[in-house]
């Protein structure tokens, strides 16, 4: 199984983009495909909101890859 750590920049990130940002897919718009075909779990729950808000603190799954959310930085909200 593959960890990712993913740093937001800001106080959330979209799933479909989070999955392009880190490079399970090639397109926000083949992200939400993939999260559409039931693939993915937030926190081991199956999303199917393409859009869904991921924040701090957050687990995303793919296949075998398992991507942590943390804060970035200058992400004072997340943090609190």
């Amino acid at each position: 199984m593959q960890h990712v750590e993913f740093e937001l920049q800001g106080p959330y990130v979209e799933l479909n983009q989070l999955l392009k940002l880190v490079g399970l897919c090639d397109s926000g718009g083949a992200g939400k495909a993939i999260v559409a075909d039931g693939q993915v779990k937030v926190n081991n729950k199956t999303e199917l909101r393409k859009t869904c808000k991921i924040v701090a603190g957050q687990t995303v799954a793919l296949g075998d890859v398992r991507i942590r959310v943390v804060a970035g930085p200058d992400d004072t909200q997340a943090a609190s």
